[in-house]
């Protein structure tokens, strides 16, 4: 039975919008003056765009919030398989509004974005594997 198509196009959305986060916070990062701290940003909006996509296909509510550890709760609620994942992830929250204003925060290294963005794709990877393919950007 084909799913509704105005339910399939807004959670493509979500997903769609959680990609080209990842694919920003690349860029960034491989710049030839790389912004570790506005790659953080994306590592975080990513992450709270795949939670979303998620919840959204199984009909659950979600406040406007960037906090992660409010988004994987509600996702584990429906994947307990998704705990680890979620309890890890919750790290990327600060990175909503860290960095973002000058004089509030020293620069981040490299390598902090570097791992955060390897976490960011792995929630997107995981809510992919777990949402039916015609949802897929």
């Amino acid at each position: 039975m084909p799913h509704d198509p105005a339910k399939v196009a807004e959670c493509r959305g979500w997903l769609d919008r959680a990609w080209v986060d990842l694919e920003s916070a690349t860029i960034l990062l491989g710049a030839a003056r790389p912004r570790p701290d506005t790659a953080l940003f994306h590592c975080q909006q990513a992450a709270e765009k795949a939670w979303k996509a998620f919840l959204f296909w199984h009909d659950v509510p979600f406040r406007k919030t960037h906090n992660l550890r409010e988004l994987g709760e509600a996702c584990i609620a429906l994947d307990s398989s998704l705990r680890p994942l979620a309890e890890r992830a919750e790290d990327l929250t600060p990175f909503a509004w860290l960095f973002r204003y000058p004089g509030e925060a020293e620069e981040p290294p490299r390598e902090e974005a570097e791992g955060a963005l390897a976490l960011a794709r792995e929630v997107y990877e995981a809510v992919l594997a777990r949402l039916p393919a015609e949802v897929r950007p």
